[in-house]
């Protein structure tokens, strides 16, 4: 299987500690294999879930100025 990448190697693809990563590896908040006892990411995968988080800029809104907050 290609690109399968380890813990560490993933943390460092998302920009993220490897603690934060075990975190979200125990919540399920991202796909992963376990292949034994080690956990592996799929690289496409990663990029999906990167995409899903992609939060889309607000429609522009001519004549009301709210604060975001």
């Amino acid at each position: 299987m290609k690109n399968l990448l380890t813990i560490d190697e993933a943390a460092k693809y998302l920009g993220i500690s490897k603690l934060t990563l075990y975190g979200w590896v125990s919540a399920r908040k991202l796909s992963y294999v376990k292949i034994g006892r080690l956990v592996k990411f799929k690289q496409d995968q990663l990029d999906a879930w990167i995409d899903q988080q992609t939060v889309k800029p607000r429609r522009e809104n001519h004549g009301t100025h709210e604060a975001v907050r």
